[in-house]
């Protein structure tokens, strides 16, 4: 019984982490950029906390209505739909769903990509793995499907001795 049950939680373990990898991952080897999203400009389009992913596109393929990231400062990166785009002089309007005002003029060289998916709350799953409590998270996760998969052969070995001592015990 406790190795069905032990079976049972390690089984449940692997599979949510195996699909979190597959999530996070996949679409990297896919040619995607993952980004988490910080801020409600875009709700309730996507939502704070989202994982978006982004691929390259050729700006001039962006039509009006496209959800793209650009490049601000630094590492900053600002994901926005289109609202108008100026081919001959090279460069596009954003506004966030949720803002009242259109971010401004963004060339061309300044995009990082268009939106292809998101998939809500995996955001914050993303930015806090990579910090110490994330790691340890991991850590303590992968140490609890190996208990979970020793523990019932401890106990099945206890059990055995028990019951050899137990005949010799009855004999005397």
């Amino acid at each position: 019984m406790l190795q069905k049950i032990c079976g049972f939680f390690s089984t449940i373990l692997m599979v949510v982490l195996l699909a979190l990898a597959a999530v996070l991952i996949v679409p990297v080897i896919l040619g995607y950029t993952e980004l988490a999203v910080l801020t409600g400009s875009m709700q309730p389009t996507i939502p704070v906390g989202s994982l978006i992913y982004v691929k390259e596109v050729e700006p001039s393929t962006l039509q009006v209505g496209d959800v793209v990231t650009y490049q601000l400062e630094g590492d900053t990166m600002v994901t926005h739909r289109v609202v108008e785009i100026n081919p001959d002089e090279g460069y596009l309007v954003t506004q966030g769903d949720a803002n009242e005002d259109p971010d401004g003029q963004i060339t061309f060289d300044r995009i990082v990509g268009k939106m292809d998916f998101h998939l809500p709350y995996l955001g914050y799953i993303s930015m806090n793995i990579r910090t110490k409590t994330g790691i340890f998270a991991i850590c303590g996760t992968l140490i609890a499907i190996i208990l979970l998969t020793f523990i019932p052969e401890i106990f099945s070995k206890d059990e055995e001795e028990e019951e050899k001592t137990e005949p010799a015990k009855k004999q005397n």
